[in-house]
């Protein structure tokens, strides 16, 4: 299963992420998302798994996203959280991937068996930081994460 990871867009879906995204059976918003029509066109493309960022509070279109989501990719039992900061200090067994945002800074980082993925900003270059997103080969047995960079 082919997985698309997307976070920190703040409005702006670059035509590069669109095309990066193509072909995935799922995409996954790690908040600041910034517009509902981000949300639409990526749904276009895929099924999504969305939580709302800290930018994205107050919003209306934002009213109804959780702030922690818990579900299956393939086998693997998934957290998805905007900051890593909210993630519990305590993880259930069954989960192996974590998914967060925020920092804007990309990250793949393995924790003995669990995997916490930052796939970076997608949206507008903040400071010098890469603006990037996260393909992810999900099998029942391995998965198999790689960062996309979407400007030069």
């Amino acid at each position: 299963m082919k997985v698309g990871v997307i976070s920190d867009t703040h409005g702006l879906l670059r035509a590069e992420a669109v095309a990066a995204l193509e072909g995935c059976e799922r995409i996954i918003h790690a908040g600041d998302i910034g517009s509902r029509d981000i949300l639409d066109q990526l749904a276009s493309i895929a099924p999504l798994h969305v939580v709302r960022g800290n930018n994205d509070l107050g919003e209306p279109w934002a009213a109804q996203l959780d702030d922690l989501l818990r579900f299956d990719l393939n086998g693997w039992g998934t957290l998805l959280v905007h900051d890593i900061a909210d993630v519990p200090a305590v993880l259930d067994a069954d989960i192996k991937l974590v998914i967060t945002g925020h920092s804007h800074k990309p990250r793949i980082e393995w924790r003995g068996e669990r995997l916490f993925l930052n796939p970076g900003s997608a949206g507008r270059r903040r400071f010098k930081l890469p603006v990037t997103l996260a393909l992810v080969e999900v099998l029942e047995g391995s998965i198999e994460p790689r960062l996309v960079s979407l400007v030069e």
